[in-house]
């Protein structure tokens, strides 16, 4: 392949944080091995604010070459027209307009798109798809997702996934089944139209989805940002989107 000198400028939305010994505005935060696998593989990452007025969120998007969204929060129901379920845990509204507008004009635009964790039920609903709030209430026969660093750091493979034989994802990994972590209790139910699922759970949650028609718009539901110094094919999926967002090119 031939090399360009430029890194592509990737795009990470940061979260909203609130100490309650701070008053004024929140503060901005993100995990730092989003930002640590992003810039290893050849990427400029970084973070975008939120509340940011849409011109100025236009203004950063125009000279992105990537959107990664990152894992954090629930995303809040309201945007597939569900109700909140119990088990629903915290949201953040901010956070959710601003990917939400980010994720639409990156898949109007062609922009590459990696989504991680929350980053694939974010991308599901932007598209028009629907989520489970919480698997282990709503999916009846459901293995274990929502481990906690407490108990299962990054580096912990705790399920097995199967991917699609044909699939983007399994010709970026060059395998049809990998083992990962786990850490979420909300996934994919329905499948936004444009996107298909590629990769499954055990127990048959949707662990990663693509859409075919758009450049590079990937996004699974482990966290390989979390294994990424630990496992070669987590580095893989990191510089098969970085060589998307620098148009087909290795950064140098």
């Amino acid at each position: 392949m031939s090399q360009v000198t430029r890194r592509p400028l990737i795009g990470i939305p940061s979260a909203s944080y609130e100490p309650p010994s701070t008053p004024g505005r929140p503060l901005y935060r993100y995990n730092g091995n989003y930002t640590h696998a992003l810039a290893d593989a050849g990427g400029a990452p970084i973070a975008i604010p939120l509340d940011l007025p849409e011109d100025a969120l236009r203004a950063i998007f125009q000279r992105l070459d990537g959107l990664c969204l990152a894992g954090g929060d629930d995303v809040d129901p309201e945007f597939y027209s569900e109700e909140r379920h119990a088990r629903l845990g915290r949201i953040d509204p901010a956070r959710d307009a601003t990917e939400l507008t980010l994720s639409r004009w990156a898949l109007a635009a062609g922009l590459p798109i990696l989504g991680i964790c929350r980053g694939i039920q974010l991308l599901n609903v932007a598209a028009g798809g629907s989520l489970y709030q919480d698997v282990a209430a709503q999916v009846p026969g459901a293995l274990r997702h929502d481990y906690h660093l407490v108990d299962s750091p990054w580096e912990r493979r705790t399920q097995s996934v199967r991917l699609a034989e044909r699939s983007r994802l399994a010709q970026v990994f060059g395998a049809c089944e990998l083992r990962t972590n786990t850490f979420h209790h909300q996934a994919v139910k329905q499948t936004a139209p444009g996107f298909i699922p590629v990769a499954w759970a055990e127990d048959g949650i949707v662990e990663g989805i693509e859409a075919p028609d758009q450049p590079f718009a990937l996004a699974v539901q482990w966290h390989p940002e979390g294994m990424y110094d630990t496992d070669a094919l987590s580095r893989r999926l990191f510089a098969a989107f970085i060589e998307a967002a620098a148009g087909g090119k290795t950064p140098g």
